[in-house]
């Protein structure tokens, strides 16, 4: 019953798509380039990529035909790429998705060209050789969420990107320049040297700010304005916990500083990662391997909890911590993905009396909220430097997300690729 509602969903979203494809088909046959012959003004017809071929495996790096941006798409030349926990749950099998792929989600760039029949407004917004930076969510602008203002619930995203790898006439961008066989692509398949997004997930990346430090903007930033702002509703003067204080979770701390929280609690396993916390605006820190923390952050709060706490690991625990830190009618808010089929308890009894509210959230929503987010970045309120503490060179990707998985990242690593 489930796949047979998928795949009625699909064939739903795909329609507009599809028709809109062949409509301008039947008028642009001189445009019908296949990948091969495909050239970036003129310039290189190839490029490289990082290929995830099966789960606990090493990324290769592999040449690709130049991708090629249809209707509504915009080539970007990738100068840097964020290493994301997401990728890491699909490289370990954790998260299921197609492959061979190449992931890497939030990027910075510079455009370099436009799909065939883009709307000139879009051409005008991102003209070749602007800076701009990628939200992972990439909103068609069409579905039912899409039109409520609701992009990080859209329907396309999930159902054609991250169900089967492609863009959303259902197919993918990236074809091996070996043997032309197709490589899916996570988000916009952003550790390569080109990608192709959708405009929708693009916003104008100011000249003042760095590729490599703003490449978290489109994730690690991303995902904290969304948890803060749509799911918590945060408010100033509110007590904040961040259970995880890695990459996203560093930037939930700068951002609950930013909307003028009265107490930001850090909690974290390793002292590093704390000390980082208070740099990043953290009012206190707690190390739960050294103490209890839901019984300090009710201490912090003189025996009230949090009003809004957020949980930025996926794991059963931390989520059963964030959701006892709250005070009565507070909000605990879930960022962390898991392994599939990870559960984790609740208290319901006191869920339901002390109206304790439990909220997931996924990023926020492209096109309204990225380029707020550039405006903190850029006018400092948000610490891109302080941040991102590794920046490593495109063959050391491998490396990056093994230290990852294995806790030796503070804060943010990103990929400088060109």
């Amino acid at each position: 019953m489930a796949s047979s509602v998928s795949r009625s969903l699909l064939r739903r979203l795909a329609r507009p798509y599809k028709a809109f494809y062949r409509s301008i088909a039947s008028s642009a046959v001189d445009e019908k380039i296949s990948a091969v012959g495909y050239h970036v003004n003129g310039g290189p017809s190839f490029m490289r990529g990082t290929v995830f071929w099966q789960p606990n495996k090493p990324l290769t790096v592999e040449e690709f035909h130049m991708p090629r941006p249809k209707a509504g798409e915009v080539l970007v030349r990738t100068k840097a790429c964020g290493v994301c926990h997401s990728d890491l749950h699909v490289m370990k099998g954790e998260l299921p998705f197609a492959s061979p792929c190449v992931v890497g989600h939030e990027v910075t760039g510079e455009v370099v060209d436009h799909g065939a029949h883009t709307d000139s407004g879009i051409i005008k917004r991102f003209p070749v050789g602007s800076h701009v930076v990628g939200a992972f969510i990439m909103p068609c602008g069409n579905c039912f969420f899409c039109v409520k203002g609701q992009e990080d619930l859209c329907e396309a995203f999930f159902a054609y990107n991250r169900a089967k790898g492609t863009l959303y006439d259902g197919e993918t961008r990236l074809f091996l320049r070996s043997n032309g066989k197709p490589v899916y692509m996570y988000s916009m398949g952003g550790l390569a040297e080109y990608c192709v997004v959708p405009a929708n997930a693009l916003a104008i990346l100011p000249e003042s700010l760095p590729y490599t430090e703003s490449a978290i903007l489109g994730c690690a930033v991303f995902t904290a304005y969304g948890a803060l702002r749509h799911a918590a509703e945060m408010r100033a003067g509110d007590a904040v916990a961040v259970i995880g204080v890695g990459g996203v979770g560093s930037s939930c701390l700068q951002i609950a500083r930013a909307f003028g929280a009265s107490e930001v609690i850090a909690v974290d396993i390793q002292d590093d990662k704390l000390h980082n916390a208070k740099m990043l605006g953290a009012t206190h820190t707690v190390n739960a391997m050294k103490e209890d923390a839901v019984d300090k952050i009710k201490e912090i709060t003189g025996g009230m909890g949090v009003d809004v706490a957020i949980e930025a690991l996926g794991k059963p625990l931390t989520f059963m911590q964030c959701t006892k830190a709250v005070r009565d009618g507070g909000k605990a808010v879930m960022i962390g993905l898991a392994a599939t089929g990870a559960v984790a308890e609740i208290d319901i009894t006191r869920l339901v009396r002390r109206q304790i509210k439990i909220i997931g959230s996924y990023g926020a929503r492209a096109r309204q909220d990225l380029p707020q987010i550039v405006k903190l970045a850029q006018s400092g309120i948000f610490n891109l430097k302080n941040t991102v503490s590794r920046k490593c060179k495109f063959e050391e990707a491998n490396q990056a997300y093994k230290d990852l998985d294995q806790g030796k990242i503070v804060g943010r690593a990103v990929v400088e690729i060109m």
